[in-house]
């Protein structure tokens, strides 16, 4: 169960304090592998960072009995001036894997990242897409119910990809997803069901089909059709 109650949050602009929710109340269909979509701004990231408990909302509640991971392939929240050892180290002993069980994970990133000696190098000498390496393998390296996944599922080259997709396929197999993204070839392959985020409120489609064309209802609005002219009458 994953539930949002009462929920809101807002962020101080130059222009005022903007609201995404506002009292939100919302419960997630149990069980599904979930597409999260909505416009640009419509708040699908802040609500993917409340899901993962990164970021707190103003007032309200997220409530759950399950194990929900960070955003996948995060890596903002790496301390450059560490190794990626060290990293990957500091996320074990906040999620008590100690001992054979740190070891283990430890070698396991070490094994999946495919970076070589950086390993132990400071990861503020990374490029970007190493980064992204070392955080896509750390996220694989933890159970939990359910994976969030923000846009990027794979990074790296055809052979990292399959890699990647290929380690995900085999977490899904005992769990869930809610994954953002706009590419609705995702959507359809990953989800089997869809919520909407629009002018902070939560909409569920049971059909992913409905959930899409309501999306794209909303980002390109189809015309009305006009009705058609009278036929003129000629002499």
């Amino acid at each position: 169960m994953i539930e949002l109650r009462q929920l809101s949050k807002s962020y101080l602009t130059p222009r005022g304090r903007r609201y995404v929710f506002r009292d939100l109340s919302f419960t997630f269909p149990p069980g599904a592998n979930i597409g999260l979509i909505g416009r640009n701004g419509a708040g699908k990231s802040t609500l993917m960072r409340l899901l993962g408990g990164i970021d707190t909302p103003d007032r309200g509640a997220v409530v759950t009995d399950r194990r929900i991971s960070w955003p996948v392939g995060l890596s903002g929240g790496f301390q450059g001036s560490l190794t990626a050892r060290e990293n990957v180290r500091f996320v074990c002993h906040v999620y008590g894997a100690h001992g054979e069980a740190m070891r283990r994970t430890i070698r396991a990133v070490e094994d999946f990242a495919e970076i070589g000696d950086y390993f132990d190098l400071p990861m503020k000498s990374y490029s970007s897409g190493m980064r992204s390496r070392v955080a896509f393998g750390l996220s694989m390296a933890f159970d939990f119910d359910y994976y969030l996944i923000d846009e990027v599922m794979a990074v790296g080259d055809a052979h990292f990809k399959r890699k990647c997709e290929d380690a995900f396929k085999t977490r899904l197999q005992g769990a869930n997803l809610i994954l953002v993204s706009h590419n609705m070839g995702d959507i359809k392959k990953y989800c089997s069901v869809v919520v909407l985020v629009d002018q902070g409120q939560a909409v569920v489609y049971p059909e992913v089909d409905a959930g899409i064309a309501a999306y794209r209802n909303l980002v390109a609005p189809q015309p009305a059709v006009a009705p058609p002219a009278p036929a003129r009458l000629t002499a």
